[in-house]
């Protein structure tokens, strides 16, 4: 029985049928030209799926400023989802084509360690913190700092504020499709954190061959604030008079009389 999840889907299915992905292509770029829009091509594993659809991106823009005369963000941004481990360990070509990465760590994890996570029999293997996973995310790559292929991580591993520090210290620019509730933590988390101080982290984290020893280690660290809390100014007292009180801070409230 053929696997569905290596099949005939995301970019895949479009490049498959050419005449819908131009048509959904026309739509995102109209909807460029009322706010900011990316376009993000999922299940990216060949240079040529990338060079296909820039050629039907161009011919979508074409086709639309000729014919209806639609205007459109004609700098639109276009990224490649890294969810296979053959786009991960081909990061400099996708580099040089596309604008930015997003990694889809769910499938990026599952596909590296051959791990179904809704099979009850083999879920317990399922392991962000497995060293090929965090290898194959690009942290090991010296050309993760280019500033073209900003980063972002999705999904499942950037809901585990213990994975977020891993993921912070290779330099991550970003987060997506999080809740605003599961994300919170993370961003708190990363407020606090020294980027210096975490990217020494990720070095040793980058050497460790046991997931288990990696979960200790940033479990012990404590992240360092890189700013101090601003305090906040004592009111001032009143010494009579009609007037009202004044604070220096206009948020602090008097006391009850």
């Amino acid at each position: 029985m053929p696997n569905p999840a290596m099949g005939l889907r995301a970019i895949r299915y479009c490049l498959a049928e050419p005449q819908m992905f131009l048509t959904q292509l026309r739509a995102i770029l109209r909807a460029s030209h009322y706010g900011k829009v990316k376009i993000l091509l999922p299940m990216l594993a060949h240079a040529h799926e990338i060079e296909q659809t820039l050629t039907l991106i161009g011919a979508g823009a074409s086709s639309s400023s000729t014919s209806a005369g639609m205007p459109y963000d004609t700098a639109i941004e276009v990224g490649g989802m890294i969810e296979i481990p053959a786009a991960a360990l081909a990061l400099p070509i996708f580099m040089r084509r596309l604008d930015f990465l997003s990694i889809g760590t769910n499938d990026l994890i599952q596909y590296t360690l051959a791990i179904d996570r809704t099979d009850d029999a083999v879920a317990h293997l399922y392991d962000p913190l497995h060293p090929a996973v965090l290898h194959a995310g690009g942290e090991h790559h010296p050309d993760r700092r280019r500033a073209a292929a900003c980063r972002s991580r999705c999904a499942a591993r950037w809901r585990a504020t213990c994975s977020s520090r891993a993921c912070c210290s290779a330099s991550a620019c970003a987060t997506s499709r999080c809740t605003r509730r599961s994300s919170s933590p993370i961003k708190e988390r990363i407020l606090r954190t020294n980027l210096a101080d975490v990217q020494t982290m990720a070095q040793r984290i980058l050497r460790t061959t046991d997931p288990a020893k990696t979960r200790d280690m940033l479990a012990s660290s404590t992240p360092s604030r890189g700013r101090p809390a601003r305090r906040r100014a004592r009111p001032r007292p009143h010494h009579g008079g009609d007037g009202p009180v004044r604070h220096a801070d206009p948020r602090a409230t008097s006391a009850p009389t």
